[in-house]
């Protein structure tokens, strides 16, 4: 599995490097980002891949210094439950 950063998006490529998941976001300012979908095939869920495509926007908006609006379902359940993502919690 590898996870791929795009233009505004992280791709999840399986083993033969098809696309089984992405986290898209969109920009609102220099210094904020939306998590607006995360997607895993079903075929793929259960392995905590979501998580990992969450965690690597994360670790973009730490990197960026932003902070994160998670409109996201997944993504919001992943702010509510993981108390050491909130550096990065727009509030």
């Amino acid at each position: 599995m590898e996870i791929r950063e795009e233009q505004d998006r992280f791709v999840l490529l399986n083993d033969d490097n098809k696309e089984i998941g992405e986290m898209t976001w969109s920009n609102a300012g220099d210094k904020m980002m939306i998590i607006d979908h995360t997607f895993v095939d079903p075929a793929y869920r259960g392995q905590k891949l979501a998580e990992k495509l969450v965690f690597n926007g994360v670790e973009k908006a730490r990197r960026e210094g932003k902070k994160i609006i998670p409109l996201c379902p997944f993504a919001k359940k992943e702010f509510d439950e993981k108390t050491e993502y909130h550096d990065v919690l727009r509030t």
